[in-house]
């Protein structure tokens, strides 16, 4: 049964504390428009973020409802946006009844005129269930517009994000490379079949990105598409960052050498890129600290979903082979692998699912130094793969189950299966690591596995030997399913590509090892 609409008014009241029953001003011919569409994110059993940008400065109106009439509907007064944050604002709805479906429309004010109101926009989207009578189904990809594949409307567009919206799911998990600030979106990509694919371009994407606007410009870019509008105002996004969002291979203390950048410090293009992510993603905010982008969200009964930041803590790329722990082999850092340790181990959900950026097990490199967490090395734990296995080995020693690992990052789709049976480093319980992508990218792959923490690759879509950096046109885009049936604590996970098809499944039970 759809919420009441009391139901609606005790929640908008008690999420944005300034509900208002008012009617909304007249319409004018000049008024507001919102040209990135609305959308949702972080999304929990009673409500989620609403998010907005105007062309203009404006106070952002939210109305709720239990239905698509829209009638009666609670109509709550959001934040003033202004040219600061790019115009863009949001509304944390809190209190609305679990498992729910909700109406919302946004429109915006003109504060130069508040007799201008703009077109409202519409979206809608579920709360996640409460008890186990109802399904669950979150969707993961990642890397959208990369290696200079932008909008081709010829071509479709972008074309996952339709594929997606198909599925009806509650939420979606963006696993990092939301944009690729460092890849120039240029009007024509000549193909190796000899055709051409022909992008939308704009200013903002025509060389790499250094100023505030030009890494906002990249994310009004992916909005152009009416596949991606339509699919965030209906899905609530779940969104961490990687190394795109930023420029390629990036860690915190670099100092860039190439040509095509003026601004040289990726600690000032990092903060840059960080502002613009924080304005476009509609993140819940910590108080205490605004800018994080680490957290958890329980996302249904047997469902904890753990966003991990494995950007803005790590230390250098370097040869990842050092016997001894440093700040050299730091990846998520003391604070955030105190917190993780933490979390993981309180939760009572039976399935922990860890978001993370970059995979475990697949050797990653950055020219002759190394990227990811694995090193090629078989043996104990180096570098970097210090940190993983004290998780790994903590985690074990609280018999925490339930575990397993999401992420992109690679630009192909693969199922990972780790055993300490087959390690080099034998102190861990059992998990999978699940990997998909890219959305609308090139692709490439497969990739090489370490055997330091044992793993096998049971299943991998990638383009055929000698191959490499496909276009989204020869259908090798892929995105995830994780989903929960009623009554039933089973995790189904589905591998799918641009079509919907589904390429591998595998249904994970408590306790499997």
């Amino acid at each position: 049964m759809p919420p009441s609409r009391r139901d609606l008014f005790r929640a908008g009241a008690s999420a944005a504390g300034c509900a208002s029953l008012r009617r909304f001003p007249a319409i004018l011919r000049d008024r507001p428009t919102l040209p990135c569409g609305v959308a949702t994110g972080d999304p929990s059993t009673d409500g989620a973020v609403v998010w907005a940008r105007a062309d203009r400065p404006s106070r952002m109106l939210v109305e709720l409802a239990a239905t698509e009439a829209f009638r009666d509907p609670l109509r709550i007064d959001g934040p003033e946006v202004l040219p600061a944050d790019d115009c863009t604002g949001r509304v944390l709805l809190e209190g609305l009844p679990a498992g729910s479906e909700v109406f919302y429309r946004v429109s915006m004010v003109d504060l130069t005129d508040r007799r201008a109101v703009s077109e409202p926009v519409m979206g809608r989207f579920r709360t996640a269930p409460a008890d186990r009578s109802r399904p669950f189904r979150l969707l993961w990809s990642g890397d959208t517009c990369g290696q200079g594949f932008g909008i081709d409307p010829a071509r479709g567009g972008l074309r996952g994000y339709a594929a997606m919206r198909a599925r009806e799911a509650h939420a979606f998990l963006h696993c990092g490379d939301l944009i690729y600030a460092d890849n120039p979106i240029l009007p024509e990509v000549a193909l190796p079949d000899g055709t051409t694919w022909r992008n939308v371009t704009t200013p903002e994407t025509s060389k790499v990105a250094e100023t505030l606007d030009e890494f906002r410009g990249r994310y009004r870019y992916n909005l152009l598409d009416e596949h991606a509008r339509a699919f965030h105002a209906e899905v609530p996004l779940i969104a961490l960052w990687d190394d795109h969002e930023t420029t390629n291979n990036w860690y915190p203390g670099e100092v860039l050498d190439a040509e095509a950048y003026t601004v040289k410090s990726v600690d000032l293009l990092a903060a840059r890129a960080r502002r613009a992510f924080l304005d476009y993603v509609p993140l819940r905010r910590d108080a205490a600290r605004p800018d994080r982008i680490h957290r958890r969200l329980r996302l249904a009964p047997d469902l904890d979903l753990f966003v991990l930041d494995m950007r803005s803590f790590r230390g250098p790329n370097t040869s990842n082979d050092q016997s001894t722990e440093s700040d050299d082999t730091r990846f998520l850092g003391a604070a955030q692998f105190r917190w993780l340790l933490a979390e993981l181990i309180a939760s009572r959900a039976t399935w922990k699912v860890i978001a993370a950026d970059m995979p475990l097990g697949l050797v990653v490199g950055d020219g002759p130094r190394f990227e990811a967490v694995a090193n090629g090395i078989d043996g104990p734990p180096r570098g970097r793969e210090q940190e993983l296995a004290r998780l790994l080995s903590a985690l074990h020693a609280a018999r925490v189950e339930g575990l397993v690992w999401l992420t992109a990052d690679v630009h192909y789709t693969a199922a990972h299966h780790f055993h300490p049976d087959r390690a080099g480093f034998r102190d861990f319980s059992p998990f999978w690591e699940f990997v998909s992508g890219p959305l609308h990218a090139g692709t490439f792959g497969p990739g090489v596995l370490d055997p330091t923490f044992g793993p096998e690759q049971v299943f991998a879509k990638a383009p055929p030997p000698g191959r490499a950096n496909l276009s989204p046109a020869e259908g090798l885009q892929f995105f995830g399913e994780l989903a929960l049936e009623p009554g039933s604590r089973d995790l189904r996970v589905s591998l799918l590509d641009v079509s919907g098809s589904v390429l591998f499944e595998k249904v994970l039970q408590p306790k499997e090892g």
